[in-house]
């Protein structure tokens, strides 16, 4: 399973790409629910957000959903920092 987070928006407007390959991952179960559960709550398109929030683009293999700060379920907002933070 591949899982890119794209990153947008803020006070400075820098954008943040990060992508995780859970192929070869010892925890690749773990990195399964919580890709599966934060595409439940994403939208098709992108939602309205707050000023200087983050807007998200989440892909899991060829689906993608959009959510923004400060609409993220939990799931989502776990598996952005996670594949930002440990992501390529």
């Amino acid at each position: 399973m591949r899982i890119r987070v794209i990153r947008t928006g803020g006070f400075a407007g820098i954008e943040r790409r990060a992508e995780v390959d859970t192929s070869k991952l010892p925890d690749a179960p773990d990195w399964h629910a919580l890709a599966e559960a934060a595409l439940t709550g994403g939208h098709e398109k992108r939602p309205p957000g707050v000023p200087d929030g983050f807007a998200y683009e989440i892909t899991v293999d060829d689906r993608t959903v959009h959510c923004t700060d400060p609409g993220l379920t939990e799931a989502q907002r776990a598996l952005v920092g996670r594949v930002l933070r440990e992501g390529a």
